[in-house]
């Protein structure tokens, strides 16, 4: 089928979703309702549904009160049964794909269920409503004309007692749609190679000559790979390669602190998507063109709950549903899902920008913070405030960690921060001071603790040697997908390791 041909027919395809969008966007809470009658009506006669009675539950307060919140410890028992060949545990039908989570760094690896239901009605549909929406908004878009270079992870499936097992990317990979695969690159089985140094080299290989009109994947791997490209074709800009290129879809890690490096190799009419996805399901989606929110995504089978940021953990904490929630307030993110998940803590915190419809923003995770000092410093207060740093003093970075720094005999604490940059301050003393002074202006317990040096002295930075982050995730196998260095850490473990590699 000609591509040009193929453009067409995909565009009218895909914005027929538009009009559902547009319900979900008028009638949000009917719509969730509507998911969580569904998602219990299904797993009524699981294991799960009869030690909850389900049958019984209809509406959200019974459902609240009756069934407990969740962590991936918590569930563990479960989907190990699951992966032992037990059925009809915490879902109805079975399930026989477990997404190996790379959202840890630790040695202990998740392994999250992902049902068919999950698979058809969350991440593909997700897939294509990406898609659609930027379609939607580009309505001279070739995007089908050419290929999408997608960069997933580096782990191929392995099947144990009859279930598949693998990073999430893998297993979307293993059950693409024929259209999906047609206007994809590089191919399946590079896609999937283990070694990523290999994987590098033969993506460079399979797509210099293809006609790439889009770009998918996180960006601190995608920016790697990028680079290689250029190093490899000699040349100073992906236009020359690609000069069809229209648009990144991104996700994974904020795109902040890479935006101008990306911008200094892209044309500068390449657009720039954001997605908020992870194994346990596809949450949010930007849905118009030069926007900082995310679209939440309703009608995927998962229905949201939330708890304040700062109550987590603590007697008070209310739990809510959409109904509920506020504009800059600090969430935990709660989810019940079409793989079994009931009242699933993911780990992660947003902060909502409008509620009607709702879009988000996202703000970091419960675990990546520092609050050493009582200075409760999250990425999000972090990377804006490195973000403005950059831009003053016309830097950019690869990657970045900190923590906090405990002084002895009477004297006060301070940040510790460990940068490896592209291209460095010219000034590394005034760009700490600066880093310092953007972190007291966007949060105010960082400014309060600074106060006089007396909780708190000014942060320090450690410049990190060429790779050093990199050698880091290949020691620990984590090397591309959505594999990433914590950010923020509230003990001295992860740096400690990077120094001594430094």
């Amino acid at each position: 089928m000609p591509f040009s041909f193929l453009n067409t027919v995909m565009a009218w395809f895909l914005k027929k979703r538009i009009h559902q969008i547009e319900l979900f966007m008028k009638y949000p809470l009917e719509v969730q309702d509507e998911v969580l009658t569904t998602l219990i009506n299904s797993a009524k006669n699981t294991e799960f549904g009869h030690k909850h009675d389900f049958k019984s539950i209809k509406n959200y307060e019974t459902f609240s009160s009756r069934v407990p919140l969740s962590n991936y410890e918590d569930f563990f028992k479960l989907i190990e049964r699951s992966i032992k060949g037990e059925q009809n545990i915490f879902w109805h039908n079975p399930i026989k794909w477990y997404a190996q989570s790379s959202g840890t760094t630790n040695s202990v690896s998740k392994f999250i269920p992902v049902s068919n239901e999950c698979l058809e009605d969350c991440h593909f549909k997700a897939g294509k409503d990406v898609l659609c929406l930027y379609i939607n908004n580009n309505v001279n878009s070739n995007l089908f004309s050419g290929k999408s270079l997608r960069l997933g992870g580096s782990k191929k499936l392995y099947e144990n007692n009859n279930n598949y097992f693998g990073d999430l990317s893998a297993i979307l990979i293993d059950n693409l749609p024929i259209w999906a695969e047609m206007i994809s690159t590089p191919n399946n089985e590079i896609s999937l190679m283990d070694k990523w140094d290999e994987k590098i080299e033969a993506i460079i290989k399979n797509t210099l000559n293809e006609d790439v009109t889009s770009l998918a994947g996180v960006p601190s791997w995608m920016l790697n790979l990028l680079n290689n490209i250029l190093l490899r074709s000699n040349k100073t800009n992906i236009d020359q390669i690609w000069e069809n290129l229209e648009v990144y879809f991104h996700g994974g890690v904020n795109f902040n602190p890479y935006r101008n490096e990306f911008k200094k190799i892209l044309n500068k009419d390449v657009k720039f998507y954001e997605t908020y996805n992870a194994s346990e399901g596809f949450f949010a989606i930007q849905d118009s063109n030069d926007s900082n929110e995310l679209l939440l995504m309703l009608d995927y089978g998962i229905y949201y709950e939330f708890i304040e940021a700062k109550n987590y953990g603590k007697l008070n904490q209310k739990i809510i549903n959409l109904s509920q929630v506020r504009k800059k307030i600090n969430y935990v993110i709660i989810i019940s899902t079409n793989s079994g998940l009931w009242r699933y803590i993911i780990g992660d915190t947003i902060r909502f920008t409008s509620v009607f419809p709702f879009r988000i923003q996202i703000t970091g995770r419960i675990k990546n913070f520092i609050n050493a000092f009582g200075e409760e410093l999250i990425i999000e207060n972090a990377e804006k405030a490195l973000e403005q740093t950059l831009i003053s003093h016309k830097s950019s970075i690869v990657d970045y960690t900190a923590a906090p720094f405990f002084m002895d005999n009477g004297n006060s604490g301070h940040h510790e921060w460990l940068i490896e940059f592209n291209d460095p301050p010219k000034d590394l003393i005034q760009f700490t001071t600066d880093l310092d002074d953007n972190l007291k202006k966007t949060n105010s317990d960082y400014k309060s603790k600074r106060f006089k040096n007396i909780t708190m002295s000014e942060l320090e930075i450690k410049v990190a040697k060429k790779n050093l982050f990199y050698t880091w995730l290949k020691n620990k196998k984590k090397l591309g997908g959505q594999n990433k260095v914590p950010r923020l850490c509230n003990n001295r473990g992860l740096i400690e390791e990077l120094l001594k590699l430094n």
